[in-house]
Parts: structure tokens; C-alpha cells; sequence
């Protein structure tokens, strides 16, 4: 197990939001690699964790809105794809072909 090094805190004001949030410094020249690698995981990990909460927390306000109205539509699956001309094989093409004559 990698252990990362002892951050030094600092408050940093986000402009946008007009909080303090405690961030650490890292000085990310001196670590190796392999914890690199494990900061980034942690931080993936948790960055994976406040988007999940955060999507619940708004479906559950959607979930409330909806008896005040009209239903909200929930987002979809992505559409997908059609092929393109170039991606399909050429008995695919030569048959598109014949039947546009």
C-alpha cells in the first residue's frame, strides 16, 4: 500500500461560490509515481462519490417537484450512432447503391 505524504492545508476562497474550502498543497514534483497514481485513484474515487450523492440529491428534488405539476422528464440513455459511409463494410455500400439507382 502506497501511503501518500502529509499535505499542508490552506483556505482557498472559490470566487464563484463565496466559500472557504480547505484545500491541500501538494507538491506533485516531488512525489513518485506510484503515488501519483494513487492520488489521482483517491481522487477519482471521491470525485465518483460527490457526483453520485449529488445526482440523488437532485432526483429527489425532481421526484418532489413532480407532484406540483406537470412530470419532469428524467434525461435518457445517449442516442446511438449511426455508422458512417466509411465504417461500413463495402457489400453495405455497393447494396445502399443498387437501391438508390
Amino acid at each position: 500500500m502506497i501511503v501518500l505524504p502529509r499535505l499542508r492545508r490552506m483556505d482557498v476562497t472559490a470566487s464563484s461560490e463565496q466559500t472557504e474550502i480547505s484545500m491541500a498543497k501538494i507538491d506533485l514534483d516531488s512525489l513518485s509515481i506510484e503515488e501519483l497514481a494513487a492520488l489521482r485513484d483517491h481522487a477519482s474515487d471521491k470525485l465518483a462519490e460527490k457526483v453520485a450523492a449529488r445526482q440523488s440529491e437532485l432526483e429527489a428534488e425532481l421526484d418532489k417537484l413532480a407532484q406540483y405539476g406537470k412530470s419532469v422528464k428524467k434525461s435518457q440513455a445517449t442516442p446511438v450512432a449511426k455508422p458512417k459511409k466509411d465504417d461500413l463494410p463495402k457489400s453495405e455500400l455497393s447494396a445502399d447503391v443498387s437501391r438508390a439507382a
